[in-house]
């Protein structure tokens, strides 16, 4: 033993630390591996937590009443139904009979047999959860239940409604009708500006101070909290040029700042990854640099433009904090018609509903979670596609 102890001391190729780095390496391989499945695992828990409050979100209760349409309940709704259905239907839907009228005309001076959206806490009841319904109500409610006369529907209210401050007829199209205006002009701002700005530092400006700070400025731009994007836009779009607040107007410029460093970022790193002997070979045919970078330059190198803009444009729908500042978190009710009518976006109306103390507006928050996720998967598999549908092999 003594003798191959000493042998090992004379090997030239022996290294007494080889045992504790193969211990580290070891280690490390450990940590990593735990920190990956700690991660999945809080992701997997994540969805299911949101797939378990949000799904029953996407089924609402109905009740079928007969509907008397006469000149007393359309100027007052408590005479539209029965008086012991008053308290269990929505007053909302109710307030909205007068529609109804104006569709089908015949339903003036009748009764009419027909689902009515249930109200919020008889629809948590048939669902388990917290509810407030007195003994009586529950009695008559399972009595209805049992005879058939309420029935889970597909909740297309909570897809063509806008918020509302009564739970069971809140709904997120106003806010997706916001999100889409903001994003629009988010995008029709911030791709030509961020493009053309990376094309300039990338190809045309020389090496100098001005543009070393301003790429220093640039990639610290895009490091910085959201929130100060939203105090910018406050002090310059809504106080300096008095463009109106709430507006996806401002909401848009404002998530285009923020969109500009991502996009100048992304952009200069497609560029940089173009060979320079395709700008060489440009040259060699006697073309200019203008040339060689819009007719050739540029197009190798749009794959990875467009996929990093689509992913700034996926980060900008999530963000709250910039859009809360310039007042998009308002209650608004109805769908902007116009880039400069007040209007709110999915974030910010998902932070609203997630202060409601009602349990309805909890799982509507859950299920308009789901469905921003579904929203921004679907635009990163879109870039994904789109780069490998455009990418050209050198």
């Amino acid at each position: 033993m003594k003798r191959k102890k000493k042998n090992k001391q004379h090997n030239p190729f022996y290294d007494p630390t080889l045992k504790s780095r193969h211990t580290s390496a070891k280690r490390f391989k450990r940590f990593t591996l735990t920190s990956l499945i700690f991660s999945i695992t809080f992701l997997a828990f994540f969805l299911f937590d949101m797939i378990v409050k949000g799904l029953p979100a996407f089924n609402v209760a109905y009740i079928k009443v007969d509907v008397t349409f006469n000149e007393k309940s359309l100027d007052d709704t408590r005479f539209a139904v029965p008086k012991e259905y008053r308290d269990i239907v929505s007053r909302a839907w109710l307030r909205d009979i007068n529609k109804l009228v104006e569709k089908n005309p015949s339903y003036m001076n009748t009764t009419q047999n027909m689902w009515v959206l249930a109200d919020d806490q008889v629809d948590q009841y048939l669902k388990g959860h917290n509810y407030k319904l007195k003994e009586n109500e529950q009695v008559f409610v399972d009595e209805l239940n049992s005879n058939g006369l309420i029935e889970k529907k597909f909740n297309t209210v909570f897809f063509t409604n806008g918020d509302s401050k009564i739970p069971e007829y809140a709904g997120i199209f106003s806010s997706v009708i916001g999100s889409i205006l903001t994003l629009i002009i988010t995008m029709a701002v911030a791709f030509p500006i961020g493009v053309m700005t990376a094309i300039y530092l990338e190809e045309f400006a020389g090496d100098n101070k001005f543009t070393r700070f301003i790429e220093i400025n640039i990639n610290n731009l895009a490091a910085i909290p959201s929130i100060l994007f939203g105090l910018l836009g406050l002090a310059i779009f809504i106080n300096l040029f008095g463009m109106p607040r709430s507006s996806p107007l401002v909401g848009g410029l404002t998530l285009a700042l923020m969109t500009l460093p991502i996009i100048i970022v992304s952009s200069r790193a497609a560029l940089r990854a173009v060979p320079d002997n395709i700008r060489q070979a440009g040259y060699g045919l006697g073309l200019n640099k203008i040339q060689v970078t819009r007719d050739h330059v540029l197009p190798l190198a749009f794959p990875g433009i467009l996929t990093g803009s689509i992913i700034g444009l996926a980060q900008a729908m999530g963000e709250t904090a910039p859009l809360i500042i310039i007042g998009m978190i308002a209650f608004i009710p109805d769908a902007p018609t116009m880039v400069t009518g007040a209007a709110t976006v999915m974030p910010a109306q998902l932070f609203t509903w997630a202060g409601m103390p009602e349990g309805m507006y909890i799982e509507k928050t859950a299920a308009g979670i789901l469905v921003l996720l579904t929203i921004l998967i679907s635009l990163n598999a879109i870039a994904i596609y789109l780069r490998k549908k455009l990418e050209v092999k050198w």
